[in-house]
């Protein structure tokens, strides 16, 4: 396929504004251990229970300016606009080698990250197992939009920054994963927001699924083990390991990421 001459992914790399990602957020909860839980629970729930989190689309449009002189990092996000999306292992396959839903199963939209292009299909992560996946998609089966978030989480440190470009817009301690239940290192995005009906029990108000999974916990009531960033009800046990694998933060910095982030970001966790 021929390449475009000026592709809309070069120019959304180039240009200086941002568009917030709509995201619909929601699902049934679990209680008591990491995301594994949260996540699997949503799975064999037909519709939601009395109680369960309402959907919401956050319409706010990011800033388009920094306090910092350099230029910011940019990264495009790929939101589906149709019932699925097929994957491919090269840019020139005929044939899919996956089909992902969207929405997902979970309620929230199907969303990708974007890091290159061949003629008419782009390559992204993939938030499938195992972790690091990454495939290619047809332009035409996604919405691009673009921000200049990051998130970098720091194990050893037991430490959360998120930068907005190249400026810190939230740091502050973390629980991560125990010895037998370890936080998995690499590079992912957040995939979904949920709040959780209950904003004071474990998971906080808010709680960002990410494209990674447990390498501890492959399957857990029927769930997929996903990793996830929520907030906690034991502000105490931050700074140490005690999670099931997730990222626990300070209720506080999950409700200022929440308010702000679209999805799509990247996040570097590493030890």
């Amino acid at each position: 396929m021929a390449r475009h001459p000026a592709s809309t992914v070069r120019r959304l790399f180039r240009r200086g504004w941002w568009v917030w990602l709509a995201a619909l957020v929601g699902a049934s909860l679990a209680t008591s251990l990491g995301w594994s839980d949260l996540h699997a629970a949503a799975h064999p729930t037909p519709r939601a229970p009395e109680g369960a989190p309402l959907l919401v689309t956050p319409t706010t449009e990011a800033p388009t300016t920094t306090t910092s002189t350099l230029p910011p990092p940019v990264s495009v996000v790929a939101r589906a606009h149709g019932p699925s999306v097929a994957v491919y292992d090269t840019p020139d396959s005929v044939t899919p080698s996956r089909t992902l839903a969207n929405p997902q199963p979970d309620g929230g939209p199907l969303v990708f990250l974007v890091h290159g292009e061949q003629g008419d299909r782009l390559q992204v992560d993939l938030p499938v197992r195992p972790n690091g996946s990454t495939g290619w998609i047809d332009r035409d089966q996604v919405d691009l939009s673009q921000h200049n978030f990051h998130i970098v989480v720091e194990m050893s440190a037991h430490r959360i920054t998120v930068y907005k470009g190249p400026d810190i817009f939230d740091q502050e301690p973390i629980g991560v994963g125990k010895a037998t239940t370890p936080t998995p290192g690499g590079h992912y995005y957040t995939k979904e927001l949920f709040r959780p009906p209950n904003p004071n029990g474990p998971y906080g108000p808010f709680a960002y699924g990410l494209s990674g999974f447990s390498n501890a916990l492959p399957n857990f009531a029927g769930g997929e083990g996903v990793i996830g960033i929520h907030g906690t009800n034991q502000p105490a046990l931050l700074g140490h390991d005690v999670s099931h694998g997730c990222i626990r933060m300070s209720n506080a910095g999950i409700s200022k990421l929440a308010a702000i982030l679209p999805l799509g970001v990247p996040v570097d966790i590493r030890s």
